[in-house]
């Protein structure tokens, strides 16, 4: 048994990729547009491992999406923790659990998924702003 990936529907596809791969950092694979079924799936992976991918499906009639929540959450595990972290929020990506322990932070994508980082290797020592920083709203 091999994991392929994971599916995650989305709103926006644009404003999806954007968060996805030009914010967080992942590379897009391929894309699949069907037109019959009136959907585009496209894949995704960190940079240079193509083994952990990330499905994300564009249902193209307008739906709600709710309960990000319920789904739990992605995880990744990134070289610099708050470098990482300070790339997203100059970004303008909202960081609803900042990595005070310097290991672990979360993030939402647009559609309200939950993407987790972890620190690779040990911890680093807490610093500011991120050791005092509250969390802001759920992750």
């Amino acid at each position: 048994m091999k994991y392929l990936h994971t599916m995650v529907r989305v709103n926006d596809l644009e404003k999806s990729l954007d968060f996805w791969v030009k914010k967080l950092g992942l590379e897009e694979l391929r894309r699949y547009d069907n037109e019959g079924g009136r959907f585009t799936l496209v894949f995704l992976a960190a940079p240079g491992d193509s083994t952990a991918q990330v499905e994300l499906t564009h249902n193209w009639d307008p739906e709600e999406l709710t309960g990000g929540r319920n789904f739990g959450h992605l995880a990744y595990q990134v070289e610099d923790i708050y470098e990482t972290c300070a790339r997203l929020k100059a970004s303008g990506v909202t960081i609803h659990r900042p990595p005070r322990d310097g290991y672990m932070a979360f993030v939402k994508s647009p559609d309200g998924i939950s993407v987790e980082l972890l620190q690779k290797g040990k911890a680093l020592p807490p610093q500011e702003p991120w050791k005092s920083m509250p969390s802001e709203g759920t992750w």
